[in-house]
């Protein structure tokens, strides 16, 4: 057994900052783990972005359910909340968007490995996890996929929820084609196969916008087509690809507090 169940699972919150000297700012970031005596190694480890978001999503109160019903592995979260700066420091590093956003990814990047981690592991004693997820929600859910391709070596799976999968290079209104969007073309010209898996969801209600009028949302499109670049990578489904599509699903705190039981039972259940 990982834990005990003859008392009631309660989350032990620590808020701490980081000084950042990668990204110029102080970074907030606040760490929920079983309380102490709860749990005994090995812990794993999930990132997640826009961690200011973490009431709206529930995620303390899933967290219990699910240790509550035995259902999940012991978990350390650490959130890390977004700064003033959020559009530039998400994204995909390295590939600003047709308007600029994202130029700091790349520094995002540098400060969740060089920064955030081995403050992690110094500030809990833990250097080894079981597993360690990268997860966020919209831009977060992009940014977390970007890191983590780019760095198979410290991640083992990606959380992506109503990711910013239609993030492009060009504007719609100037020529804009499929090819255009940034992520899909860097999984398509990644030479090798990153070891990872990989959750994704989206809401059939994430907007209204349809591109190429087939009928399907953005969202929804963008979302399949990272799918089928996977695919073709030779990744597998469902062994290293988990697809949800949430049934009036919304690109709320709500709809991705929701699903978040089926993505943590996914990644880190019993």
């Amino acid at each position: 057994m990982y834990y005990s169940t003859d008392f009631e699972m309660k989350i032990a919150q620590e808020q701490f900052t980081i000084t950042s000297k990668i990204l110029d700012r102080d970074v907030t970031c606040t760490l929920l783990i079983p309380e102490d005596g709860a749990v005994a190694e090995p812990l794993n480890l999930l990132l997640l972005n826009d961690g200011q978001e973490l009431e709206n999503l529930k995620l303390v109160d899933t967290l219990e359910n699910l240790y509550e019903r035995n259902c999940l592995k012991p978990l350390l979260t650490v959130a890390i909340h977004a700064g003033e700066g959020r559009l530039q420091e998400y994204g995909v590093a390295g590939k600003p968007d047709f308007k600029k956003r994202g130029a700091k990814a790349g520094l995002y990047t540098q400060f969740v490995k060089t920064e955030l981690l081995p403050f992690i592991q110094e500030h809990t004693g833990i250097d080894h996890f079981e597993t360690t997820a990268f997860a966020g929600c919209s831009l977060g859910g992009l940014t977390a996929m970007d890191v983590a391709w780019n760095n198979p070596d410290l991640f083992d799976i990606v959380g992506a929820f109503s990711a910013s999968f239609w993030w492009r290079s060009k504007d719609l209104a100037k020529g804009y084609t499929n090819d255009d969007r940034i992520m899909h073309n860097v999984i398509k010209n990644t030479a090798g196969k990153p070891e990872l898996k990989f959750w994704l969801q989206t809401g059939t209600k994430d907007e209204t916008a349809d591109r190429n009028k087939n009928g399907i949302i953005d969202s929804i499109d963008d979302t399949i087509d990272i799918i089928k670049e996977l695919l073709a990578k030779g990744y597998q489904r469902p062994a290293d690809i988990q697809y949800l599509e949430v049934l009036g699903g919304t690109h709320d705190t709500e709809t991705w507090g929701k699903a978040m039981p089926k993505f943590l039972t996914w990644a880190f259940g019993k």
